[in-house]
């Protein structure tokens, strides 16, 4: 199921933890860095890592262009790690946030 927008403002308002992450992300973000917090936040049950947004309160949606697009990253993980890992963008109008 896609994340919603709705589901996006509730994580702005939570901590980060074993199962959320934030990044910002903007320009570019290390795959080999990605695949660490994603063997890390499988070994704690699974998680969510954000790009995108500032991981410093209050957090704001700067956007990120660190993987494009959104389907080759996700082949990239399952290559490496063997296990389909999803990965999703949202979009959103300018202006909105």
């Amino acid at each position: 199921m896609p994340t919603s927008v709705a589901q996006l403002q509730q994580w702005l308002l939570e901590p980060e933890g074993q199962r959320l992450e934030f990044k910002e992300a903007k320009q570019r973000y290390d795959f080999e860095k990605l695949l660490k917090y994603c063997v890390a936040m499988a070994n704690e049950g699974g998680g969510t890592i954000v790009l995108g947004v500032t991981d410093k309160r209050p957090r704001s949606i700067v956007g990120t262009q660190a993987f494009d697009p959104p389907e080759r990253t996700e082949a990239g993980l399952h290559q490496r790690l063997g296990h389909r890992i999803p990965v999703e963008e949202l979009l959103f109008p300018k202006g909105a946030y």
